[in-house]
């Protein structure tokens, strides 16, 4: 049986296993560079990071299965595990590594502040992995929301064009499969992508982002692309559950209403996610728009109507769902990020996309820790979310 390459338990939770484990102790570091004693790295070796040495390490025997590893996380890591984070930097100097050193993040996100072509992109991305590797961490995801053409963070790299700009669904899986080479060679292992809302003739608030105004194209469009990424070993999150095509405007602007009925959103929005998660979709990226089924009153990635009562009851889909930028204005105009990291959690979502600041991933983090020493969110929530994530993780050969 293939085992878990991950070692736990003598690898302590650094900034709060050391400081007694206070619970508002557990913050993200601030910014800093490397401490002299750190160890440097070939760029190949960022690349492709040199295997484990067990016998080296004198940790505990590795754990056998995905439930065994999260019951022996402490809860510090556990939730460490639920935050994608963005970050600031083009190098090695950034921040984010000594984020990475000190809590057992699930993921960071590289965008385009942060891209200065592909050897940067490969050098941020194997630093990832190397410095989980020091300090025997689960391997974060390194994400992009690569959509393609205008709307990716890497201009330079596939996809080339827009969704709006793809021919038919068969293109969309040939373009998914080179740029989903290309990521993992950089050592991209999951892009938030495709979108597959739903268009509209007219004043389309997602513009381009949307390949067509038919639900059955944009449901073959999303199980080519899905299927692409998969043969390539690529994570995807399709985007934005559950349907974000007829928003009178964007999340990024503001507050967002979609005005379809529950049953038109059933006909019309849902159509490509089913069809995207039959086909296996590994993740999905919830909503920041504001629906019916609330009142239009709170964003789709803090409504458990949302994330679990339609997504995970309705849809059956058991992959992981993780929050759209909780620093949209869509989401900070009604309160703050951190609130919002707290309710996203309690509400269903398994991972937290937090673009920065700093500030706000520290405390979105000590928040939400929070809540769960005062059982606000249960440690069952947390351990579902978690075992998710792991899962995806040795899907997609984070872990073995």
């Amino acid at each position: 049986m293939a085992l878990l390459a991950v070692a736990i338990g003598a690898a302590t939770f650094g900034a709060l296993a050391g400081r007694g484990g206070a619970e508002d102790k557990g913050a993200i570091p601030e910014a800093g560079g490397r401490s002299q004693g750190e160890r440097r790295t070939s760029f190949l070796a960022r690349i492709v990071p040199p295997p484990g040495d067990e016998a080296a390490t004198g940790g505990p025997r590795v754990p056998r299965t995905v439930g065994d590893l999260v019951r022996r996380l402490p809860l510090e890591r556990k939730v460490a595990q639920l935050f994608l984070v963005g970050f600031r930097g083009k190098d090695l100097t950034s921040p984010v590594f000594r984020q990475l050193r000190r809590l057992d993040l699930g993921g960071i996100i590289i965008d385009r502040q942060n891209y200065g072509g592909p050897q940067t992109l490969g050098s941020l991305a194997g630093e990832a992995r190397v410095v989980a590797e020091q300090v025997r961490h689960v391997p974060p995801w390194v994400m992009a929301a690569q959509e393609g053409g205008e709307f990716s963070p890497f201009r330079d790299l596939p996809p080339a064009g827009s969704p709006a700009d793809i021919a038919s669904p068969s293109d969309a899986g040939r373009t998914a499969a080179v740029a989903g080479r290309t990521l993992r060679e950089l050592g991209v292992t999951g892009v938030l992508a495709p979108v597959i809302d739903v268009g509209t003739e007219t004043e389309p608030a997602l513009g381009a982002r949307v390949f067509s105004d038919d639900p059955r194209r944009v449901a073959e469009f999303g199980i080519e692309t899905v299927r692409a990424y998969d043969r390539r070993r690529m994570f995807s999150a399709v985007k934005h559950f559950p349907g974000l095509g007829t928003a009178n405007q964007s999340t990024e602007e503001g507050p967002a209403q979609v005005g379809l009925t529950d049953v038109e959103l059933e006909d019309r929005d849902l159509v490509p996610f089913r069809a995207a998660f039959r086909a296996g979709a590994p993740g999905v990226v919830l909503s920041n728009g504001l629906y019916a089924t609330d009142s239009f009153t709170v964003p789709g990635s803090l409504s458990r109507k949302i994330a679990t009562d339609l997504l995970r009851g309705k849809l059956k889909f058991r992959g992981v769902a993780i929050t759209d930028d909780l620093t949209d204005p869509a989401v900070t105009a009604l309160g703050s990020v951190p609130d919002a990291a707290v309710q996203a959690i309690g509400a269903g979502a398994d991972m937290l996309w937090i673009s920065g600041s700093a500030g706000d991933q520290q405390a979105a983090y000590v928040s939400v820790l929070r809540a769960v020493k005062r059982k606000r969110i249960s440690r069952a929530r947390v351990d579902e979310a978690v075992g998710r994530i792991l899962s995806a993780k040795r899907r997609f050969g984070l872990i073995r």
